[in-house]
């Protein structure tokens, strides 16, 4: 929430005649995203191509820009005229940003308009907040663009896709950048392909905006990976300006840099996606910041929880974009980027959970497909014919992978007692929080007595996951709700020993530390309370609250107020309303509060409340209950309240990042309360006391996560071969990195594409580091070979797995 100790920075339009190349040169930080273009993508052939985005996107997690596509867009189909022609009656609904609200209106008006949109602005009003910033954003993609783009966008970066291997055939590709490879068992390119139809996000999205119109600094939903392409904008001629978009982005590894810069130096949240940060606030910023003018054929590639924001210029911009979910963003969204996004309440809309439960099922029948094909099982060469397919080999690691976050997510479901009476509702992936908007798997909780009835008829039920239940957060009635599952538990548990089987069997051995273990003995070596257990524990302990009797009145204070001497009338001092009920005094705030609302430490008497712990010692609630024996901050010597500081016993704990608190109830359920922790307050006074209250890019913690940024960019593959200026030299490195081990892929390139490259009067286009059109030392890919033109990602036995390193 916004605070007087803490104020925000205001929004600052750019300017219609900004100079961005000048802009650029002339700031140390900023640096133009990498490009390559779609005839160096040919180059290196669907294996190089999957490595490049491997290796520098996921990976490496900065962005890319693959240049060249408005050769291949007909120009007839996308186009405004196109658009207003086959939508113009079509109804949508169009953001007005500035007044936060959206606006009815045919597509064909809203084209109409754009040109007298865009003509209000002048660099001498562009701060005008009365002026319309009208943006056609989320609407869905027209059938045509998305057919045509199907045949022109490489497979394993395209929307839905289910197997990387299945390009459309040779006569229906318009540019046959990868000719046609043998149909062969793969990973999907997008692991939402995995869920059946109806339970699929569609996020195939366009967005239409004018000069003034944008999208505030956010990061992709769900850890994915972003996909966005201009598609069409606006000339020069008949009185239009040109439109492009600038795209001011970061890396991965510098994402807690940059959430904690937003905190503390700009006072908002990347989490809430409302402000877009001014120019001078990404000049100061103490981590690298990337630009794209992205124009008409610029397919730009977005990191995984990398925050970015976009400005739009000129008369028409027309992008689409889309999301991708992989193995690597199923981990991040788990452990990273769902639990940011339950604290605020952004709603799930790519059932994560869900997809691992039928990725699982989909690649374990692909790989039992391929024990029990013939080819396979003569002679009993399965095992050896696996590891010398990299596809399948690479299907066999990823399923590993998952199968590791489905073990976690059972840990995480499993009773410690057993719930006699739990309610089953067959899964429909329909079910979502009621507080926190998560789709929920398989348990959570429900309560009967806050059941209403809707207009339609139909119950609404408050449901919640159990993730908020254990951070206090529920109806009204704090207690007695009831379980529900959606899937029976001993299916699950079935699945889970089948797969673990089949794991073991590709491995060809067993190992006490490396083989997936027994649900039963996962559970004991993860050494903490699974978050079923927590909630039945807190069940217990949470008193019940009646909704059904009225409220205690209020005694009525007295109509004739006290006044002093001189006729003044006597303030009455407000002290601590005394609870009714077990209270126990907190070690810190030594405020007597329910002891449901504290935690007791192991060794000592003392007792922390919920909120102390979050706002002081950077715990959640959930955090300090899964552990068996906790042990309070004064027994770790690092509590760093008033009386543990004096006494010269401790050493004072810091807070890791700054929190500004979230005010939860517009968007939760209204039946919602938080009942151990108000998430709405701030640790700025925390900060205070330990002398980090200043708003300083050099704060400890702002360095001690820039440290932490540094070291995970060392961990880069492609970091011992890059200098001082990473985006420049990335081209070489990549060249490098891929060069080890490819034959002749001369059998899956189109016969026109191999003629044009053997022809010596032709060069090869170079790879554009700055902005479009810029000529820099062109990058010989000649050596770029591809061995079986099967491996999806990097060949996985010459990088580590950081899971399994030691």
């Amino acid at each position: 929430m916004p605070s007087a100790l803490h104020p925000q920075a205001k929004f600052d339009p750019i300017p219609p005649d900004l100079d961005l190349h000048g802009l650029v040169d002339r700031t140390p930080n900023f640096d133009w995203v990498t490009r390559v273009s779609i005839a160096q993508i040919r180059r290196l052939g669907p294996t190089g191509f999957e490595k490049l985005v491997q290796l520098h996107v996921i990976e490496g997690g900065r962005p890319l820009v693959i240049e060249g596509w408005d050769k291949v867009l007909p120009k007839d189909l996308f186009s405004a005229t196109w658009l207003e022609k086959t939508c113009d009656k079509k109804q949508e609904n169009v953001r007005d940003i500035t007044a936060q609200a959206d606006i009815p209106m045919t597509t064909g008006h809203y084209l109409r308009s754009m040109p007298q949109l865009t003509n209000q602005w002048s660099p001498t009003n562009f701060r005008d907040d009365r002026r319309q910033r009208l943006y056609l954003k989320d609407i869905d993609c027209p059938d045509e663009w998305f057919q045509h783009l199907k045949k022109i966008i490489p497979p394993n970066v395209f929307y839905m896709n289910e197997n990387i291997n299945e390009n459309p055939s040779r006569n229906s590709r318009d540019d046959d950048i990868f000719g046609v490879p043998e149909k062969t068992s793969a990973i999907a390119g997008d692991l939402m392909s995995s869920l059946e139809p109806e339970m699929r996000a569609q996020n195939l999205m366009c967005y239409i905006g004018h000069e003034g119109t944008y999208t505030p600094a956010h990061r992709e939903m769900c850890a994915s990976l972003g996909q966005n392409i201009m598609v069409e904008a606006s000339g020069d001629e008949n009185g239009e300006k040109p439109g492009s978009s600038i795209w001011f982005m970061t890396e991965t590894k510098d994402r807690e840099v940059v959430r904690e810069y937003f905190l503390s130096m700009l006072g908002h949240d990347i989490e809430i996606e409302k402000h877009f940060a001014q120019i001078n606030a990404w000049k100061k910023a103490n981590f690298p910041v990337y630009i794209v003018e992205q124009k008409v054929g610029d397919f730009i590639l977005v990191p995984p929880l990398a925050p970015h924001q976009v400005w739009n210029r000129g008369t028409r911009t027309m992008k689409v974009a889309w999301n991708r979910t992989t193995v690597e963003t199923l981990d991040l969204a788990l452990h990273e980027a769902l639990p940011k996004a339950r604290l605020v309440c952004r709603d799930e809309q790519y059932k994560n959970k869900a997809i691992i439960y039928y990725t699982l099922e989909k690649y374990y029948k692909e790989l039992q497909l391929f024990e029990d094909s013939p080819e396979v099982s003569w002679l009993g060469l399965g095992q050896e014919l696996m590891q010398n397919s990299a596809r399948m080999k690479q299907m066999a690691h990823d399923f590993k992978r998952l199968f590791k976050l489905f073990t976690e997510i059972l840990v995480d479901e499993m009773f410690h007692d057993k719930e006699m009476n739990v309610e089953y509702i067959p899964f429909d992936s329909n079910i979502t929080c009621s507080y926190c908007r998560s789709n929920i798997f398989n348990r959570f909780l429900t309560c009967k007595c806050c059941v209403r009835q809707l207009i339609n008829g139909d119950e609404d039920t408050y449901d919640v996951c159990m993730e908020c239940y254990a951070m206090g957060r529920s109806c009204v009635c704090i207690s007695g709700l009831k379980w529900c599952e959606q899937w029976q538990w001993s299916e699950l548990v079935e699945k889970h020993e089948t797969w673990r089987a089949m794991i073991i069997e590709q491995d060809g051995f067993v190992d006490i530390d490396l083989s997936p273990q027994p649900l039963e003995l996962a559970r004991k070596i993860s050494g903490k309370k699974a978050v079923a257990q927590i909630c039945q524990e807190q069940l217990r302990r949470r008193p019940w609250n009646d909704i059904t009797k009225p409220p205690e009145r209020q005694p009525e204070e007295s109509d004739d107020p006290e006044v002093d001497d001189e006729g003044r009338i006597k303030k009455k001092p407000k002290g601590r309303k005394k609870k009714q009920g077990e209270t126990y005094r907190c070690h810190v705030c030594s405020h007597k509060d329910f002891t449901y609302k504290l935690h007791f430490c192991a060794t000592c008497t003392s007792a922390y409340c919920y909120g102390v712990m979050w706002r002081a010692f950077d715990m959640m609630p959930q955090a300090i209950m899964e552990q068996e024996h906790w042990q309070c901050p004064k027994c770790l010597k690092i509590c760093n309240c008033g009386a543990c500081r004096q006494s010269g016993n401790t050493e004072p704990y810091i807070p890791k990042n700054t929190l500004l608190g979230h005010d939860t109830r517009p968007i939760a359920d209204d039946r919602s309360v938080e009942s151990i922790v108000d998430f709405r307050s701030h640790n700025l006074g925390w900060l205070k006391v330990v002398g980090e209250e200043n708003r300083s890019k050099d704060s400890k913690r702002m360095n001690r996560l820039r440290q932490q940024a540094d070291a995970e960019k060392a961990k880069n593959p492609l970091a011992p071969l890059q200098t001082s200026n990473p985006p420049r030299e990335m081209d070489s490195a990549l060249q490098d990195s891929m060069m080890d081990g490819y034959g002749n892929q001369s059998h899956i390139v189109d016969d026109e594409v191999r003629e044009e490259e053997d022809d010596p009067t032709l060069e090869d286009p170079p790879i554009s580091h700055g902005e479009p059109g810029s000529q820099v030392e062109a990058a010989d890919m000649s050596g770029l070979q591809d061995a079986e033109g099967e491996s999806v990602y990097p060949d996985l036995s010459n990088y580590p797995d950081p899971n399994t390193a030691r």
